[in-house]
């Protein structure tokens, strides 16, 4: 049955006109590898102003274990004879933007060269590279060099200033996301044009999207009360509408919904979008409905966004009648479906385990014209690596490559996941050979998961060997992935790789918590039940010695 099904979901993958028609999907062993020839990329590298060789030469110098960043890669690249140009650099980094401190040592040696013009494209994706590596100090050091050089104004503009708030606010770093956007907006070419309210808008959209709503509607409060001619636009009012829904507070978005009104701030399809698709969030679609109904009262007919979100509504909930009807509804207005909505159909049929209609949607979103992207596929993947499906993943991600597809990097760590769990060690290795080959580098969390299959299959050096590879590329691993291997080591009688481990991190900054990720390890509950204890001894001792409860509480007393 299954395989019957996956022969048909073959050939919908198959049936694009601009993709070559290859063979039903074959099984694959340990004795036999899926990898394609090695240099061969399913990505498309552009060409232009530089060779393919160039490119290959600095992206085998990334991979070499024995090159560090800074001087030891800086005579590397000289040694090659390549003569850096934009483009190449650019592509280097868009291959390998989790290697930060390599790709910054290769940005500087570029700049370095005579002729080497950088464009503003290209310093923002170094500044992104280095802020997504929470390394904010050389991407403002970068960003003063260009603010007080001569070349500032031609490199540095508002998406330079986007790129670091929004990292920030990512980080958790609230306040030094509201810091530099005041440094960009008290720059001249930030303060003397419209982009100071973009940028505005760009802080509150990342707060919100990060959780952060309270610290966006305080500081749009305190933004109002500082400059009373200022009239926020509605759409600062649709982000933190927005915001207030996305953190999941109703009382809250449902309060500043009536403020809105009573500051008859002007209502658009867009905040009515916002409205539906906060309630659908919060699995209320039938207040979703009754919005609608609203909105055409209102003279606002639904657009894409509204439909899309009802849609999704019905599917997240498994109520594929209502779908059925929403959807001929959607197919009578001028828009019709999109890839959006028929993405959010894959989406819930493969949440219900139903392949097979999921497969059906993708065959009839192919035969509209529109192109599945790695996102689609990933809610197949996902509901692989939830049930332990290790030859139906397989055979797509095959099929997948075969028919040209790109995976993404969420793609790689969805079947990494899923054969970890499994303990496939050889398909392990072919996954993660194939991620690199194809220029996709490992995050920080792939590379956990990674190190911890490779100890619990006691693959011990192997599992060192990606920790310091982690670290070569500009990665710190967690505080917790250093105990873990400490112990097994030290368990083992392996001294010498304790030592080595030991003397690895002493080198590094990193933090002593102990963070949830593997709240299975016995190791890690017995230091988080040890340092609650420390905590509540700390705290009995203080109480005891203290003669002022009432202060150390903090109750004023008259």
């Amino acid at each position: 049955m299954e395989y019957a099904l996956f022969f048909y979901f073959s050939r919908c993958i198959s049936n694009h006109a601009h993709l070559h028609l290859y063979p039903p999907f074959r099984k694959h062993f340990s004795d036999q590898s899926w990898l394609p020839v090695s240099g061969n990329t399913l990505y498309s590298i552009p060409t232009e102003n530089f060779s393919k060789a160039d490119f290959s030469i600095i992206s085998d110098l990334l991979r070499n274990p024995n090159i560090s960043s800074g001087p030891s890669l800086e005579s590397a690249l000289n040694r090659t004879g390549v003569e850096p140009h934009p483009a190449l650099v650019q592509a280097v980094l868009k291959h390998f933007d989790c290697s930060p401190k390599l790709l910054h040592t290769l940005f500087l040696w570029a700049e370095s060269k005579a002729g080497f013009k950088s464009s503003a494209t290209l310093f923002n994706s170094m500044v992104n590279v280095l802020a997504k590596a929470k390394e904010f100090g050389s991407a403002w050091s970068m960003v003063h060099d260009k603010v007080s050089g001569h070349d500032g104004p031609d490199s540095i503009s508002k998406d330079t200033f986007a790129i670091l708030i929004r990292r920030y606010v990512q980080a958790g770093m609230t306040q030094p996301a509201i810091k530099a956007f005041e440094f960009a907006n008290n720059l001249e070419l930030v303060n003397h044009s419209d982009s100071g309210t973009s940028l505005f808008e760009i802080l509150l959209d990342s707060l919100c999207k990060e959780g952060h709503v309270k610290v966006a509607s305080d500081y749009f409060d305190k933004r109002k009360v500082l400059d009373q001619s200022w009239a926020p636009s509605t759409w600062v009012y649709n982000i933190l509408l927005n915001g207030w829904f996305r953190s999941k507070r109703l009382l809250d978005a449902e309060r500043f919904w009536l403020h809105m009104r009573r500051e008859n701030v002007t209502l658009s399809v867009v905040t009515y979008g916002i409205l539906v698709e906060g309630y659908c969030r919060m699995r209320r679609i039938e207040k979703a409905v009754e919005v609608v109904k609203e909105m055409r009262n209102d003279g606002i007919e639904p657009n894409a966004i509204v439909y899309n979100s009802i849609i999704d509504g019905f599917a997240e909930a498994g109520r594929f009648e209502e779908v059925s009807r929403m959807m001929e509804r959607f197919l009578l207005c001028e828009s019709g479906p999109n890839m959006f909505t028929y993405t959010s159909l894959v989406k819930g049929y493969c949440k219900v385990g139903d392949l097979e209609g999921a497969s059906k949607i993708l065959k009839t979103m192919i035969s509209r014209g529109f192109i599945p992207t790695a996102t689609t596929y990933n809610y197949f993947f996902k509901y692989f690596s939830k049930f332990r499906k290790i030859e139906e993943a397989m055979n797509l991600f095959t099929k997948m490559i075969e028919s040209g597809y790109t995976p993404d990097r969420l793609t790689y760590h969805l079947l990494l996941n899923l054969l970890c769990k499994e303990e496939r060690l050889e398909l392990v290795i072919q996954v993660c050979n194939e991620m690199k080959t194809r220029g996709c580098d490992m995050n920080l969390d792939a590379s956990t998961m990674l190190i911890d299959f490779l100890c619990r299959m006691y693959k011990y050096e192997e599992a060192f060997a990606e920790l310091e590879d982690m670290i070569r590329r500009g990665i710190v691993p967690q505080y917790l992935t250093f105990q873990k291997m400490n112990h097994k080591f030290k368990k083992r009688g392996m001294t010498d790789m304790a030592e080595k481990l030991q003397n690895l991190m002493s080198s590094l900054p990193h933090s002593m918590k102990l963070p949830d990720s593997w709240g299975g390890d016995q190791d890690a509950s017995h230091a988080r039940r040890r340092t609650i204890i420390q905590k509540a001894e700390t705290m009995s001792h203080i109480l005891k010695t203290s003669r002022d409860h009432e202060n150390l509480l903090g109750i004023k007393v008259d």
